[in-house]
């Protein structure tokens, strides 16, 4: 690509009323308003003084502007451009957007929690966000924590955390199925320095909570890494009628119940760079999977004792010495083993150990976040940098309702790429008759999609 013409026959100029940069926010903002965002906000919302009021309206902007890219509140000023105002009202300043934030609360962000579960569940009545599965498909429910990095030594509860960076601890929890992708269904953030398992308890109560208002069917699993491995999570997840899928560490217990395993017990599996012999109809691969009856929390009272399966993958450990005259005397393995209450009749070994192995998705999302409106905890204030994560979060799932609607690919698109096909689309406003017209760009690679948004979130009544 070239330019045109040369820089002194070209001229720009600030000055038309009549352009948006980011068009896809009256259909996706229109979804918003039909899922109840605003009304929710006002209904659950008690924050104080002339800064609490609107709370409705200040929310609905802060998702906008993040469901638009924002990851400050100065970036809120995107929506305050061109002709929004002719396509939006209470366009706010992000000065008081700021000040609504720094009027938070705990109690106030729980109330936002609240408010994020009931807009998660109308979402999901007007988009699939978890397809339909059906009664013995598996619903994920993926539980783990990121740390978000910040600068500075007057962001209340920032420290170092096991990353060695300095940040704020956010502890998430998504829900999907093999079809769809995930969607955020709690959230709560923690000091910099928390422990990765403090508060999962509640989050995972709260997020079963949540998944019952989905209505979705299927059975539900909850996966966790290793920092989760303890009695009040898996408790937690059992008492919610979920099943349970962690990983373990290797403790003393751990490993007696692996040395335990028979030579005989272990399977190939499909691993990394294993190769299927169609003659002897095996995977050749150097990873194997082998599983065991364990009793989980032992030390601990009878009744809080939970038995299940121990699955173990092991990868024998290389010698990268063998070529130079140092044969290895004994294989040895390293062993990754995982927790399940999972009923060997549902899923076997094999199974067992592929979908543990896919909890690993959650990672996806928090970078996505971490691309958008997470990318830095934008207040010195703790309490306003957890309502911002909650606001994120709507954001997000707010997006993967968007794309789903608008069919094909953007159905499992990362929010970065919905935003960049489907939102930021500039578009000039024109009316006639009382009716307003965008036109947008000829030959916009992502027409289609657009337009299916767009008719299906302003489809006309039906006739009685």
């Amino acid at each position: 690509m070239q330019v045109s013409h040369r820089p002194a026959v070209l001229s720009v100029s600030f000055d038309e009323p009549n352009l948006v940069s980011a068009a896809g926010l009256l259909p996706v903002m229109t979804l918003a308003r039909d899922a109840g965002l605003q009304e929710l906000a006002d209904e659950r919302l008690t924050v104080p003084t002339d800064k609490g009021a609107n709370a409705g309206l200040k929310v609905a902007s802060l998702v906008a502007g993040m469901v638009a890219g924002a990851d400050s509140i100065d970036d809120m000023a995107l929506l305050r451009h061109g002709g929004m105002k002719r396509l939006f009202t209470s366009c706010y300043a992000p000065s008081t957007l700021g000040s609504f934030l720094r009027s938070f609360t705990f109690g106030h962000v729980r109330q936002l929690d609240a408010v994020a579960a009931r807009f998660l569940a109308n979402l999901a009545a007007r988009a699939p966000l978890l397809g339909s599965p059906a009664a013995s498909d598996f619903v994920f429910v993926d539980v783990d924590d990121t740390i978000i990095e910040v600068h500075g030594y007057q962001k209340q509860g920032s420290g170092y955390g096991y990353s060695g960076v300095r940040g704020l601890n956010a502890l998430l929890a998504t829900v999907s199925t093999k079809d769809t992708a995930p969607v955020i269904a709690a959230q709560r953030l923690r000091k910099g320095a928390a422990n990765s398992a403090r508060g999962a308890k509640r989050l995972v109560t709260d997020t079963l909570s949540t998944l019952k208002r989905l209505q979705s069917g299927g059975r539900v699993l909850c996966r966790f890494d290793s920092a989760f491995y303890g009695q009040a999570a898996v408790s937690a997840a059992l008492a919610g009628g979920a099943e349970v899928s962690v990983t373990v560490r290797m403790d003393p217990a751990v490993k007696r119940a692996i040395a335990g395993i028979p030579e005989t017990a272990w399977e190939t599996i499909e691993y990394t760079d294993a190769v299927f012999d169609e003659t002897t109809n095996t995977w050749v691969s150097k990873a194997e999977v082998a599983e065991t009856v364990f009793t989980a929390f032992s030390s601990r009272k009878k009744d809080e004792q939970i038995t299940g399966r121990l699955v173990v993958r092991r990868i024998p450990e290389l010698n990268r010495k063998a070529g130079d005259g140092q044969p290895t005397l004994f294989e040895t393995h390293r062993h990754h083993a995982f927790f399940t209450t999972v009923d060997a009749t549902v899923l076997d070994t094999v199974g067992a150990d592929k979908i543990h192995r896919k909890h690993a998705q959650i990672e996806q999302v928090n970078a996505d976040l971490k691309d958008s409106a997470m990318a830095h905890m934008p207040s010195g204030v703790f309490a306003a940098n957890s309502a911002w994560l909650v606001a994120a979060v709507m954001a997000y799932n707010l997006t993967r309702a968007a794309g789903l609607l608008a069919a094909g690919p953007l159905g499992r698109a990362r929010t970065g790429t919905i935003r960049r096909k489907l939102i930021h689309v500039p578009a000039r406003i024109a009316s006639s008759a009382r009716r307003i017209r965008l036109h947008l760009p000829e030959a916009w690679p992502w027409k289609a999609a657009w337009e299916e948004l767009f008719n299906t979130v302003h489809a006309p009544p039906t006739a009685t």
